[in-house]
């Protein structure tokens, strides 16, 4: 019998001193969660030993993607389906001239590298200030034939925003509740230049949604774009997996609601 995976293992023994709780209805729900994460992650294996390391549909179909996710599901990406509400703005980004694309919370580089690939003439900022999660973006863009124009660093402050003055930009910024911060428009008038995507953490930073709103709508046109799933994107041969699997094949890990403003310059 083979070795659990050091995931498999230290799920165990999470699960072992959830069982050890008294009953709670917290602590159940967190044992869900991440019996979930678990699940995810075997089904995420699977995707990959059935269909090789390939995003499958979607706006970065055909992008190699043999890295591990540092932030939400490897699943929902390798099926194409993460983000799905975001699939017509990636379009609209990838048909529009821009000279540099800037992704504020790369991770491990799934929007940068993406990008990269669907728009060959545009050189791609990479940020993030995980070097683990710096690592694997370098790894991804070499292997999907992007490294020469995927520039990977660290934290981006207000200042290094003027760039987008001179340069015609388009910002993807997800740094998990840090964007009220980042993006404020007096701090960095590079912001009143560019198209900004920007995911809105509610959960940790309630109001942050209306306050982005109210800083650049004197400047952008703004769409606010909400969570969509479907199960289009599974392929055939999950047709005879139950229907929780199937569920959690899409799921993005999210505990509360993450809409995105889609805010471009009047």
């Amino acid at each position: 019998m083979a070795s659990p995976s050091s995931f498999t293992q230290a799920t165990t023994d999470l699960l072992r001193g959830y069982a050890e709780a008294p009953a709670d209805v917290a602590i159940l729900t967190a044992a869900l969660r991440m019996l979930g994460k678990w699940r995810s992650e075997m089904i995420a294996n699977t995707v990959a030993q059935r269909a090789g390391s390939v995003v499958l549909s979607g706006p970065f179909k055909g992008m190699h993607y043999g890295v591990t996710a540092s932030e939400g599901a490897r699943a929902a990406r390798l099926l194409g389906c993460y983000e799905a509400s975001l699939a017509p703005i990636i379009a609209e980004i990838a048909a529009a001239p821009y000279e540099m694309v800037i992704d504020i919370g790369s991770a491990e580089g799934y929007y940068a590298v993406g990008l990269a690939r669907l728009m060959p003439w545009v050189q791609v900022m990479a940020r993030d200030e995980n070097p683990a999660a710096q690592e694997m973006c370098r790894a991804l863009a070499q292997r999907n034939q992007v490294g020469d124009r995927v520039q990977i660093g660290g934290r981006l402050g207000h200042r290094d925003l003027d760039l987008c003055l001179t340069q015609r930009s388009v910002i993807i910024c997800d740094i998990e509740g840090a964007e009220a911060a980042l993006l404020d428009p007096d701090l960095a008038p590079g912001l009143r230049a560019a198209d900004i995507l920007v995911e809105c953490h509610e959960a940790m930073m309630p109001g942050v949604t209306a306050t982005l709103t109210a800083r650049f709508a004197p400047s952008h046109h703004i769409r606010r774009l909400d969570r969509a799933v479907s199960d289009a994107v599974l392929p055939e041969w999950m047709a005879d997996w139950s229907d929780l699997d199937r569920l959690l094949a899409l799921w993005e890990w999210r505990s509360g609601p993450t809409p995105w403003l889609w805010m471009t310059r009047i």
